[in-house]
């Protein structure tokens, strides 16, 4: 049972970075994809970005507009999320999900084609 935990989260200013870490346990082998997701205040869950655990392979949205980095930390099992230039629209809980994928060049950019998730953290960015 894959296990997902996120922390970094917390309240900063508009133009502080962030980074949130995503921390996996309990993987068996083969390869999978984890992506981070957001909820603002009244948003439907949104997709923020996605990485291959073993190759590296990345994905954002068309939205993306390069503030936000998703990377591999393979010594301490996780995933960060690094996050620049923030702005209170950034406000949100942020969850890191994980999915067993069979081509390692495919990240799923939609919540339901993931099937571990984390409990999630708040970032809140003020003005």
């Amino acid at each position: 049972q894959v296990q997902l935990v996120e922390s970094g989260g917390g309240l900063v200013q508009a133009g502080d970075s962030l980074r949130l870490s995503c921390f996996v346990s309990g993987r068996s082998s083969g390869d999978y994809a984890v992506g981070w997701f957001r909820r603002g205040p009244g948003k439907e869950r949104e997709f923020v970005a996605g990485i291959n655990w073993s190759g590296g392979v990345t994905y954002y949205p068309d939205s993306h507009e390069g503030r936000f980095t998703i990377s591999t930390d393979h010594a301490k099992s996780a995933v960060d999320l690094q996050m620049s230039d923030l702005r209170p629209a950034d406000t949100a809980v942020y969850f890191c999900a994980a999915q067993y994928v069979w081509i390692n060049d495919f990240i799923p950019s939609t919540a339901q084609e993931y099937t571990y998730w984390g409990q999630g953290t708040q970032v809140t960015v003020s003005s």
